[in-house]
């Protein structure tokens, strides 16, 4: 089951390069179906902002540590976001937690709170 997520995200397209920057979108939709039908990951979500100064969108995809470190070693999958990060600004890749991985990490926050004094 999938505790883990890494986000790709990315801002505005590269000025001319905004065709291009569809057809890597289209070759990245089609990599994380593969690896999702493959089972290399549980899942993943394509999402489009609205227009904004900050985020235009992002890819999440759910596995395990273990799916998710793999991906990052994939060929196929570092080609892509080098093709992306010629064709969009600000692409950054994030990794993260979710279901049971929040219930792991969680406690470890809230142990480091506990230490730091409170001001009132």
């Amino acid at each position: 089951m999938a505790d883990r997520v890494l986000v790709i995200s990315w801002g505005q397209p590269v000025r001319g390069r905004e065709q291009h920057g569809l057809e890597v979108l289209a070759e990245a939709t089609a990599l994380y179906g593969e690896l999702q039908e493959g089972g290399r990951i549980d899942s993943f979500d394509l999402i489009l902002m609205d227009p904004n100064t900050f985020m235009n969108g992002c890819f999440i995809l759910h596995g395990t540590h273990a799916q998710l470190d793999a991906v990052r070693e994939d060929m196929r999958f570092r080609r892509s976001i080098i093709d992306a990060e010629l064709v969009v600004d600000n692409l950054t890749l994030t990794s993260g937690y979710t279901a049971e991985g929040i219930e792991q990490t969680l406690p470890l926050y809230t142990d480091a709170v506990e230490r730091i004094p409170q001001m009132a």
